[in-house]
């Protein structure tokens, strides 16, 4: 195991701690930890891409821990009632059913299915990145609320149903395509 993916798993197993810190009030603590992760995902980036470590498992393991501490994070907040329960089940949704996509298509051609992270994607993912660190800043009490939380709430759901429509999109595409070339 190299170093990205050390790293990596550090973040990975981070997780627990900054959901146990949300739901136990350290917000300011747990804003730190989140902005920790995100410096580690772009460490492990850069020196995986730097100096040619990039592995197999690097590339399923990086985008592993950032789902699961923003998925993870979404449901504490959910939990805290920091964000409204429909964000939070729209975001849980739309990765459950990516993950869910790319299960069936693997079932369906017994090939490790190649996701590609279409554009809306990775807005969605910077909206639920800058949404996660403003809810903790503000609950943290760094700044008072001027609405910028409610706009990104929307941003937020906004990129999320698009992005999820765009999968759900593709694989139907994918699978009509299977479908003609096994007739």
């Amino acid at each position: 195991m190299n170093l990205p993916n050390l790293i990596s798993l550090a973040r990975l197993l981070s997780v627990p701690l900054a959901v146990w810190l949300i739901v136990s009030g350290w917000m300011v603590t747990a804003f730190w930890l989140f902005v920790l992760a995100g410096v580690s995902d772009a460490v492990d980036g850069f020196i995986a891409k730097r100096f040619g470590c990039q592995t197999t498992l690097g590339s399923y393991l990086d985008p592993i821990a950032d789902k699961v501490l923003l998925v993870s994070v979404y449901l504490a907040f959910g939990f805290q009632g920091l964000l409204p329960p429909w964000l939070v089940i729209l975001v849980v949704s739309r990765d459950l059913l990516i993950v869910g996509g790319a299960l069936l298509m693997h079932t369906l051609t017994l090939t490790q299915p190649k996701i590609h992270p279409l554009l809306i994607s990775k807005l969605n993912t910077f909206a639920q990145i800058l949404l996660a660190a403003e809810t903790l800043a503000r609950a943290a009490g760094a700044y008072p609320d001027h609405g910028v939380g409610a706009v990104l709430i929307y941003v937020v759901a906004t990129t999320t149903f698009l992005s999820g429509g765009a999968y759900l999109w593709n694989w139907a595409r994918g699978t009509r395509q299977m479908e003609r070339d096994a007739s």
